[in-house]
C-alpha cells in the first residue's frame, strides 16, 4: 500500500490540504482521457468548481471514521475520502439547477457560468436552457468520477465492497431526500418532511455517512457504525439547521450566497416551517404573499426575517441545534473509539456549527 506523510491528528488545514491535493491529481489524471474534438468546457468548469473552496467536512469525518476504528495515516484513506468531495459537487451543482440560485461560494453557479458564455457568444437557443443543460452534465460528472475516483483509492477489493456498500447507500438518500424537498416545495410541507429532508439530505450525508464509510474501510464493526450514526445524524441536524439559518440571515459576502434564493424559492426548511405554524393571521398572510415569490426584494426579505423573529422559530431553530450538538458530543463521548478520533471529531463538531458560513 502507498504512504503517506503523518500529518497532526487534529491539524484540520493539514487534512484539507491532502484533500485537495488529491483532488487536483485526480482531475488532472482525467485531462488526457477527454475524447479529441469534444470542447472541455465542462470539464474545465467541474476542475474549477471542485478545487475552487470548500470546507471538505465530508472526507474529514470519513478520516476519522477510519481513524476512530484503527485505521493508520496513509494516502489511501485520503483518496477514499477525496472522492466524497467529488459526489459533493454533483450535489450542489444539481441543486443549485433545481433552486435557480446564481452564486455559490462567492462566485456565480456553473449553470449561471454556462448560461453567461452563451450570451456573450451570440449563440443560438435560449441562454438559461443551455446552462442547465452544460451544468446538468457537469453534476454527471461528478457523481461518475467521484466512483472512479473511491475505487482507484488503492484499497483492496474486500475493504473497497465495506465501504461502497455504505456509499452507495448514502447517494440514494440523498436523491431520495432531494426529491422530498422538491415535492415539499411543490405541494406543501411541513415540520416532519422538514425534518426528514435535513435527516436524508444534510445530516447522514454530511457527517453519518462519512463517518461509517471510513469505518466500514477499516473492518469497524456494527458497535461503532452504531456510535457513528448515534453522534452523526443530531451533529448533521444541527449543520443543517444551522445552514438554514445563515441562508436567511448570513452575511452574502460572508457565506458567497445570496439571502434572497432560499426564500424566493420558497424552500421548506425546519425555520420556514415553524414559523408558519407560529404565525398569527396577519403574519400568515405575509407569509403566504412574500415567501416563494421570485420577484422578492431586499424589502420583502427584510419583512420576512421579521416575521421569523417575531414568530420565535429562529429562536426555536437555536435551540434545536445546541441540544442536537449536545445529544452529538455526548454520543461521541461514549464511542468506542480510539482517543485521537474522539479529540479530532469533537473539533470538527464544532467547527460545523459554530460557524459564519
Amino acid at each position: 500500500m502507498r504512504t503517506a506523510p503523518v500529518i497532526s491528528a487534529v491539524d484540520a488545514d493539514g487534512l484539507r490540504t491532502r484533500c485537495d491535493a488529491e483532488l487536483a491529481a485526480f482531475l488532472d489524471q482525467q485531462a488526457p482521457q477527454w475524447p479529441e474534438g469534444v470542447p472541455r468546457s465542462i470539464y474545465e468548469a467541474f476542475r474549477q468548481f471542485v478545487l475552487a473552496g470548500g470546507k471538505r467536512l465530508r472526507p474529514m469525518f470519513c478520516y476519522w471514521g477510519w481513524r476512530g476504528a484503527g485505521g493508520d495515516d496513509r494516502r489511501e484513506i485520503m483518496i477514499a475520502a477525496a472522492a466524497l468531495e467529488l459526489f459533493h459537487a454533483f450535489a450542489l451543482i444539481h441543486d443549485d439547477i433545481m433552486d435557480g440560485s446564481d452564486r455559490r461560494r462567492g462566485a456565480p453557479t456553473v449553470h449561471r457560468v454556462f448560461s453567461d458564455r452563451h450570451s456573450q457568444l451570440s449563440w443560438r437557443g435560449d441562454p438559461e436552457a443551455y446552462g442547465r443543460s452544460a451544468a446538468l452534465l457537469c453534476g454527471d460528472l461528478g457523481i461518475a468520477w467521484a466512483d472512479q475516483m473511491f475505487h482507484e483509492s488503492g484499497f483492496p477489493t474486500e475493504q473497497l465492497r465495506r465501504g461502497y456498500a455504505v456509499y452507495a447507500h448514502m447517494r440514494t438518500e440523498v436523491i431520495a431526500g432531494q426529491y422530498l424537498d422538491l415535492v415539499s416545495a411543490a405541494a406543501g410541507g411541513s415540520v416532519v418532511s422538514a425534518l426528514t429532508v435535513i435527516r436524508l439530505k444534510a445530516a447522514r450525508y454530511t457527517v453519518t455517512r462519512p463517518l461509517q464509510i471510513g469505518g466500514a474501510l477499516a473492518g469497524a464493526g456494527e458497535r461503532l457504525l452504531a456510535a457513528y450514526a448515534a453522534f452523526g445524524d443530531p451533529l448533521g441536524d444541527a449543520f443543517q439547521l444551522r445552514d438554514d439559518v445563515l441562508g436567511v440571515f448570513g452575511d452574502p459576502a460572508v457565506t458567497g450566497k445570496s439571502v434572497l434564493d432560499d426564500l424566493r424559492e420558497g424552500k421548506p426548511t425546519m425555520m420556514m416551517e415553524l414559523a408558519r405554524e407560529r404565525a398569527d393571521r396577519t403574519q400568515a398572510a405575509r407569509l403566504r404573499e412574500l415567501f416563494g415569490n421570485p420577484e422578492l426584494d431586499d424589502e420583502g426579505a427584510g419583512e420576512l426575517r421579521s416575521i421569523i423573529l417575531a414568530t420565535g422559530a429562529r429562536d426555536r431553530i437555536e435551540e434545536m441545534i445546541e441540544a442536537r450538538t449536545a445529544a452529538a458530543l455526548a454520543a461521541l463521548a461514549d464511542a468506542p473509539l480510539t482517543a485521537e478520533a474522539r479529540t479530532a471529531l469533537a473539533a470538527l463538531a464544532h467547527s460545523a456549527v459554530d460557524r459564519q458560513q
